[in-house]
């Protein structure tokens, strides 16, 4: 076990202007897990029901994605759905079934707790502050969040923002969190919580990477094919932390690579429905695609 996620795993209701489909595996810690599973060995927490298919733990299973932490009680899995217009970069949420959600009390396995990198997907601040409690020595926490939690439950958010080394959140959020329309404004008052850096999320048009006195503009890819965008940032969040851990060292350059390879898992992420893109996904493609990604940046 390399990496630690914590998040959602569920089943979703998409519609694109470029198909449907229903009861897709969805959530957080699954792309993010399969995703992180292309550099690392990731272990998940996350909470299912009994209607939760046995397909799915395997396709999990299959990327050596290590389950203790994923608990199946009675009830039904978390479900959401969504429909995106030809601005593919938010979906309008139809519904949102929080179903065995509601009994996830991110317990942490002991074999998990010394978990050196952790990725805090978009979940409650408080089970998320719970996490950390139970961590032994992580070296590299990366945090997600959303702006349901920006606009119930911010107190609780900035205590987590201040126990983490990176704060990972799209510019919408960034501006809605500090109160300003400047990205880099937003990013200078993040650094002041206390993470070592800043990854602000442009969809589609990449991503920014704030530090102390420093930034870096990673480009988005230029796809000719995007299907479904649901998941992009929690595969960029994986793809961004497995590098990390696979290479265990975290300065500029190297924080730098994991974003683009976060960008590039993404880029594939959007190719089809569900996970259906990172199934078929192998390393050769991944490699060609972060070159052509260090060519686009180059003058």
């Amino acid at each position: 076990m390399d990496v630690l996620i914590i998040g959602t795993v569920g089943y979703d209701n998409v519609q694109t202007p470029f198909g449907k489909r229903e009861r897709a595996l969805g959530g957080s810690a699954s792309y993010a897990s399969v995703a992180a599973s292309f550099f690392a060995k990731p272990s998940m927490v996350a909470i299912v029901g009994e209607d939760f298919e046995e397909k799915h733990k395997q396709l999990f299973l299959s990327k050596q994605i290590s389950l203790h932490g994923l608990k199946q009680v009675p009830g039904k899995t978390f479900a959401w759905g969504g429909k995106y217009e030809f601005d593919m970069n938010e979906a309008k949420t139809e519904f949102t079934d929080l179903n065995t959600l509601l009994q996830f009390d991110a317990h942490v396995p002991e074999q998990y707790r010394n978990a050196k990198y952790v990725f805090l997907a978009n979940t409650d601040p408080v089970l998320q502050l719970k996490v950390i409690e139970q961590l032994k020595n992580p070296e590299f926490i990366v945090l997600d969040t959303m702006n349901f939690w920006i606009q119930t439950k911010k107190e609780d958010l900035l205590k987590v923002i201040s126990k983490v080394d990176v704060l990972l959140l799209n510019d919408g959020e960034a501006r809605m969190l500090f109160n300003t329309v400047n990205l880099l404004q937003a990013a200078q008052q993040a650094l002041k919580l206390g993470p070592k850096y800043v990854i602000i999320k442009k969809g589609e048009h990449g991503a920014l990477l704030f530090s102390d006195g420093k930034h870096f503009s990673a480009p988005g890819y230029p796809l000719e094919v995007i299907k479904d965008p649901t998941g992009c940032g929690d595969c960029f969040a994986g793809g961004f932390i497995g590098y990390l851990a696979k290479h265990n060292k975290v300065d500029e350059p190297s924080l730098r690579r994991a974003i683009v390879y976060g960008s590039v898992i993404a880029s594939f992420n959007a190719e089809d429905f569900s996970l259906d893109r990172m199934t078929r996904l192998d390393s050769s493609e991944i490699e060609k695609r972060f070159l052509e990604m260090k060519d686009i940046r180059e003058f």
